[in-house]
């Protein structure tokens, strides 16, 4: 999204309510994110690290 839009699509607090909204939204349907997290040696908020090129 933000490659279609020269990087300008979301801002800071934008990309941090959408980690909040994906973070309850798994919580929600039953994934314990801190175990998931934990089993790959990762803080709870590094899981998406990989995929953050915004």
């Amino acid at each position: 999204m933000n490659e279609a839009d020269h990087g300008g699509a979301l801002d800071t607090d934008e990309r941090e309510a959408l980690c909040l909204y994906v973070d309850q939204a798994l919580t929600e349907c039953g994934v314990d994110v801190a175990a998931v997290t934990a089993r790959h040696c990762l803080r709870r908020y590094q899981l998406t690290d990989k995929w953050r090129k915004w």
